[in-house]
């Protein structure tokens, strides 16, 4: 009822507004831009292009941040020489890495993909750092009180306490990962929605300019929704944290 009050309210204000029918298109006119970018294959292949760059720069970031945020909770020494750093760096923009990305690698996928790794890094890093430190100290005396060290403790007691914590750092990394991606296309051409985007302001065609945002917010609730959202309740639930249905 709402969206359908929502579409309604967009239709009227596009056709009665005080802007020209070009300059603000009703929700029919960006939903016939989005067709024609799917008949014509430029949508699938942007798409495609920015889920594989995504796809690699989320992967580095897992793949780091993971375990820079368990040896930030872990170590004091680590945390006192790079928490102040990670800090930092994470209040700053992930578009401010483009300029030093474009002159390290050029315009190149690697510029793009080192722009969403900035964006979400130490965004997964701090949320594992706390995660681990929320972890039941009981728990890990346990461990200890039992034997269990190393790679062992690690794998098999405190990552997956720590995993609920950890799923909500992955999700919020994703999401900057996924603003990274979106601001570095939108820069240069390099495909993707991005450079959808590019050209329809370009060619002053507002309907596929909001028919792309529309497919990159359809895009972000279907993630959450279908990916993260299903990996949290049966982590939960794993966990004792949620009522089994």
């Amino acid at each position: 009822m709402f969206l359908a009050g929502a579409l309604l309210t967009w239709e009227l204000a596009a056709r009665f507004g005080p802007w020209p029918r070009w300059l603000f298109p009703g929700p029919f006119a960006v939903a016939d831009g989005i067709r024609a970018m799917a008949a014509d294959g430029r949508l699938g292949a942007a798409v495609l292009r920015s889920l594989g760059r995504l796809a690699q720069g989320y992967a580095i970031s897992i793949a780091v941040g993971v375990p820079l945020g368990v040896a930030l909770a872990r170590s004091a020494l680590v945390q006192a020489a790079l928490r102040p750093i990670t800090t930092g760096l994470q209040a700053l923009p992930s578009i401010c890495w483009l300029p030093l990305a474009v002159l390290w690698f050029g315009l190149s996928e690697a510029a793009i993909v080192f722009v969403v790794v900035m964006g979400s890094l130490l965004a997964v890093s701090i949320a594992t750092e706390d995660a681990i430190a929320g972890v039941d100290p009981v728990l890990l005396r346990a461990a200890g009180t039992l034997g269990i060290r190393g790679p062992r403790f690690h794998l098999g007691v405190l990552l997956p306490a720590a995993l609920p914590g950890i799923l909500t750092g992955l999700k919020l990394g994703w999401s900057f990962a996924w603003r990274a991606l979106m601001a570095g296309e939108l820069l240069f051409v390099a495909g993707g929605l991005g450079q959808l985007l590019a050209q329809g302001r370009e060619l002053l065609d507002a309907a596929q300019v909001m028919g792309v945002m529309v497919c990159i917010v359809a895009l972000g609730i279907l993630v959450d929704r279908v990916l993260f959202r299903l990996l949290e309740l049966r982590v939960r639930r794993r966990w004792g944290l949620l009522e089994a249905a």
